[in-house]
């Protein structure tokens, strides 16, 4: 029997129509409505693809990859980030800076040969406030470094991924600066710097080094709008252990299991995120160096 997941389709459809709008009407919108929709779009998208790699909405793989495809921040090619997300979920090695693509750790030897102003730019970023401020081009940047690597090595997937990428890219780069008109620089500013701002403030504190493998995935509640736009990717330690549960049925889970998912993880909690906030704006999430590597 074929399952048909109804709030998620409804979910991309009110997200690419936001796009569209948007973009269309980007001459006559000023620009903090443009920077906070931008933002809220390509960081919802972001969210929504996550859905789509982990199986969502529909039990084909292809229709799922479908909806994906259209990358509206442009740089992060959809089977990309599904392969280093996959890569991600292998919860034994995460945070490991060798081994978890999502991590934001370094070992001894590669931050030792950072130079100094790159050094700068991790540290500031190890606060929230940094990492708002410099951590989308510096991630940005560095995965596409890493990209042009892994494409000269030939290394499984990577070439492929971008030929898929590259020509629909190219189509919203049409729609986007072609039809409504938007300088392709405009639509960094407004959108996907935005977008990528936003979805740092989930990813920033949802990992912490622990020996414990189970001690290393947080929990953000009483999320509000924030638990929407990331699709309540907040329970981060509810959606590891159950990464098959659709976003809208996740909090629900997590309500019955979470006396459970805290001995767990240790008690690593926050409230909200304005708690991760107040902890962290100014402050280290934790040191950089991975703690538990030789």
């Amino acid at each position: 029997m074929s399952r048909i997941e109804w709030p998620t389709l409804a979910l991309g459809a009110v997200i690419y129509a936001m796009f569209v709008g948007l973009t269309w009407f980007y001459a006559s919108l000023p620009w903090p409505v443009l920077v906070i929709g931008g933002g809220v779009v390509v960081a919802w998208h972001g969210s929504f693809q996550h859905e789509l790699i982990h199986g969502h909405p529909t039990r084909l793989a292809w229709f799922n990859r479908a909806l994906g495809l259209p990358g509206l921040a442009l740089f992060l090619p959809f089977d990309r980030y599904a392969a280093l997300h996959i890569a991600h979920h292998r919860d034994d090695v995460l945070t490991d800076p060798l081994e978890d693509p999502e991590t934001y750790y370094w070992t001894a030897a590669s931050w030792t040969a950072l130079p100094i102003w790159a050094r700068a730019i991790v540290t500031a970023s190890s606060c929230l406030a940094g990492r708002l401020v410099f951590g989308p081009v510096w991630m940005i940047a560095r995965f596409l470094q890493a990209e042009v690597g892994r494409w000269r090595r030939n290394e499984p997937g990577v070439r492929r991924a971008w030929a898929w990428h590259l020509p629909v890219a190219g189509l919203i780069l049409g729609w986007v600066w072609g039809i409504c008109g938007i300088d392709p620089a405009h639509y960094a500013l407004m959108f996907v710097l935005p977008g990528t701002s936003l979805l740092m403030i989930r990813s920033f504190a949802e990992h912490r080094a622990a020996p414990d493998a189970d001690r290393r995935t947080a929990t953000v509640e009483q999320a509000g709008l924030f638990g929407l736009l990331f699709l309540f990717n907040n329970l981060h330690a509810a959606h590891h252990e159950r990464p098959g549960i659709p976003w809208y049925r996740l909090p629900r889970w997590y309500r019955g299991e979470r006396e459970r998912l805290l001995q767990k993880n240790g008690g690593l909690i926050y409230r909200g995120y304005a708690e991760v906030m107040k902890r962290y704006f100014l402050h280290h999430h934790d040191q950089i160096v991975h703690p538990y590597r030789p």
